[in-house]
């Protein structure tokens, strides 16, 4: 079993924190946050020890069209202006081996719920800097509605803009502190 104890800080140059809409239902429209910080305290003796935090600059989404992402920016969305960040703090962690999840708060738009991430982990490998390097993947869906994020636009089908439903990924790399 792989040893990842420790703490361990999200190395951005290497991490992507994205999400997933469908968009007209008939397509999806994929975005990322590109100013985040995140850290993980593991204990594998004692997982209930262990904490998981994350704070995402609301006003740093990408999604590759500027009109839209200053669309998601505002009112309709994510109101950086007023909220400029959501975070995510663990309420409990269990991860045994390579796979598990980790539940906690996510906080956006000033409306906390609980989120279960499905997490697996990939590996521990010094990198050729001296890094002790931690690689993993996380994902979860969540209801946007839930979070005050309810913008709509009906189509002449029936359908809506942009599904309820938004799928959370994280393709994480962390750094071991000393």
């Amino acid at each position: 079993m792989t040893d990842y104890t420790g703490t361990w800080v999200l190395d951005p140059a290497h991490t992507e924190i994205g999400f997933v809409a469908r968009h007209a239902m008939v397509t999806k429209v994929r975005g990322n946050f590109e100013e985040f910080e995140g850290s993980a305290v593991v204990d594998q003796a004692n997982p209930a020890a262990s904490v998981v935090k994350a704070v995402i600059k609301t006003a740093s989404v990408n999604t590759g069209n500027a009109d839209r992402d200053g669309h998601v920016r505002g009112d309709d969305f994510f109101a950086v202006e007023q909220f400029p960040e959501m975070t995510f703090e663990s309420t409990s962690f269990d991860i045994s081996g390579q796979s598990g999840t980790v539940t906690g708060d996510l906080t956006l738009k000033g409306i906390t719920k609980p989120v279960t991430l499905d997490v697996e982990v990939f590996g521990v490998e010094e990198d050729p800097f001296g890094n002790v390097r931690i690689g993993f993947e996380a994902s979860s869906k969540i209801n946007r509605k839930d979070f005050g994020v309810d913008f709509q636009a009906p189509l002449g089908s029936g359908g809506v803009l942009v599904s309820e439903q938004i799928t959370i990924q994280i393709d994480g790399s962390g750094i071991k502190q000393a």
